[in-house]
């Protein structure tokens, strides 16, 4: 599920991939007013699936701490208000989620991003972050070696 939502750099929200055009890509906001558009390939497009949180050890995909954050908010929005929330707050709210973060490389605003996009996620419905796409390209064309 993750695959098909989309970040742009530049614009408010997440974005839901519907086609890919011959040069750009047709998108759907994830909001009420299900606005489509393109978007092309000057956009800086980011799948949620590429998307990791830089940790002391390793990067953790964002699939992994959207679920953590899930279960620690019994799957309901958040109840810290990423919009009015301190430095500290935010902080100490992502400290829950992921006790080993990395505090030089994940900013304030970092974890606000996260906040929100979890709250807009489950806003509209997708909260199976577990869910991943069936067979790649790549394993269809080793079977069709054997």
């Amino acid at each position: 599920m993750l695959e098909t939502i989309l970040a742009i750099s530049g614009k408010p929200g997440l974005f839901k991939l519907i086609s890919r055009g011959n040069r750009s890509l047709i998108i759907e906001t994830l909001d009420a007013q299900k606005k489509r558009m393109p978007a092309f390939a000057t956009d800086k497009i980011i799948s949620l699936a590429d998307i990791a949180m830089y940790t002391d050890e390793k990067e953790v995909p964002l699939r992994e701490v959207l679920n953590t954050i899930k279960k620690k908010e019994s799957g309901k929005a958040t109840q810290i208000d990423y919009r009015k929330a301190s430095k500290e707050e935010l902080y100490a709210y992502l400290g829950e989620v992921l006790p080993n973060f990395d505090r030089d490389r994940i900013y304030p605003a970092d974890i606000k991003k996260l906040v929100q996009w979890y709250n807009i996620l489950i806003e509209n419905g997708l909260d199976d972050f577990d869910e991943t796409l069936k067979e790649t390209e790549g394993n269809n064309i080793e079977d069709r070696k054997a």
